[in-house]
């Protein structure tokens, strides 16, 4: 590759549906600034919108389209709809892959990310694996039988074949398996954006202004703790604090466990301090995260916590455990609370942030300088390019 020829990319994805959350989200917010820095970006997804029974994206299939300087194209979801599988993705990158300088995929046991790595390695194009959490022992430790098999068929060689793996924090590069291959480390974090919006969000839910909002922003799912944070603040309202807290997430792979939670928060005497919104987007995600007073989530683990620098760029405090890995970085900046995955540690750090208004305010405008510095998408683009040049460098 000359220097004056623009690099060519290719960013491939299961899908980017908003239900999918942060991590498929993600590609959306890097594109236009790899753009923005002169590379040419284009991306292969599905239109998948949903594991239980959603209709697809309506979107145009199998031709680019073109979205804020880069392309994009989506396939039909077929024939493993409920693994985002797609024939015709393939068929197009295997006529199409070597018009490419290099792949970023993003997503591991996913049928058609280890199914594009393949073809890239057949093809002889480098490609970068992001592996969005999955290479953590606590998620591995999921359906392990049948992770072990899929390492030991696919997902070792995709890895051993691999340009670099994209963790998105020091943390998660440090405890993530490898399975014996040592291919190189890549740590960019992801992007998030400023935005500013009216508040809505008191007149939307009848919010008394003068009452501490505290949100839990995230999928309704097991592993974000949330059997630890409903009881500490049924505990903090027992002891007489005062609050309303905010449940906004959906799960479309686990309706039930979301049901199961709404259930519980209806038979408790949260029910009368709570709000849940459903699935969040637009105006009202970005109102939330401004008016909240602190934003809480005790995760088991988390590779990143995309919806904790969500919280951060819009200048409000959170309280987070010790396995959103990037705990160290919220601790450093003095932009929240870090705690255990414990219902005491969680009822401590609730109590020290609401009886201080004060020092809330302070922690947020920390949060919002650091989270602008350092979790900015131009920085970000910066990054990764130059990992590109690197891996080019060395082909």
């Amino acid at each position: 590759m000359t220097n004056d020829k623009k690099m060519k990319i290719l960013q491939i994805v299961p899908s980017i549906s908003l239900i999918y959350g942060g991590p498929s989200q993600m590609v959306l917010g890097l594109a236009p600034a790899l753009v923005k820095e002169g590379v040419e970006v284009t991306i292969l997804t599905t239109d998948s919108n949903g594991d239980n029974g959603q209709a697809p994206l309506d979107v145009p299939l199998n031709r680019p389209i073109k979205q804020d300087g880069y392309e994009i194209i989506y396939f039909r979801c077929a024939p493993f709809r409920r693994y985002k599988f797609s024939l015709d993705l393939l068929n197009w990158l295997k006529c199409h892959a070597q018009e490419f300088d290099i792949a970023h995929i993003h997503a591991l046991f996913s049928p058609i990310s280890s199914a594009a790595a393949i073809v890239c390695r057949q093809q002889k194009i480098p490609y970068i694996l992001r592996p969005l959490g999955t290479l953590d022992p606590a998620d591995l430790r999921k359906k392990k039988q049948l992770k072990q098999l899929y390492v030991a068929i696919i997902e070792r060689q995709n890895l051993a074949g691999a340009a670099a793996i994209h963790f998105t924090s020091a943390q998660e590069a440090k405890i993530s398996e490898r399975f014996g291959v040592d291919t190189p480390d890549l740590v960019i974090p992801l992007g998030v954006k400023k935005e500013e919006k009216e508040n809505i969000v008191s007149q939307r839910f009848n919010i008394p202004a003068e009452i501490p909002l505290v949100l839990f922003m995230s999928r309704i799912d097991p592993k974000k703790g949330l059997n630890l944070l409903i009881p500490a603040l049924e505990k903090l309202l027992e002891i007489g604090y005062e609050f309303h807290f905010v449940l906004a997430g959906t799960n479309p792979q686990d309706p039930n466990y979301e049901q199961k939670i709404k259930f519980q928060i209806q038979n408790s005497p949260l029910r009368s301090h709570t709000t849940i919104t459903g699935f969040v987007t637009g105006e009202l995600k970005v109102s939330l995260l401004q008016s909240a007073d602190l934003f809480v989530l005790p995760s088991y683990y988390e590779n990143f916590g995309i919806a904790v620098a969500e919280a951060m760029v819009a200048g409000t405090p959170v309280l987070i455990s010790d396995q959103v890995h990037i705990y160290q970085q919220v601790l450093d900046s003095e932009s929240g609370w870090v705690g255990a995955t414990n219902v005491q540690s969680l009822i401590e750090l609730l109590q020290e942030a609401l009886q201080n208004p004060a020092e809330c305010r302070r922690r947020g405008l920390n949060a919002q300088k650091y989270a602008l510095q350092n979790f900015s998408w131009d920085a970000i683009a910066q990054q990764t390019i130059q990992a590109y040049q690197k891996i080019l460098a060395n082909k």
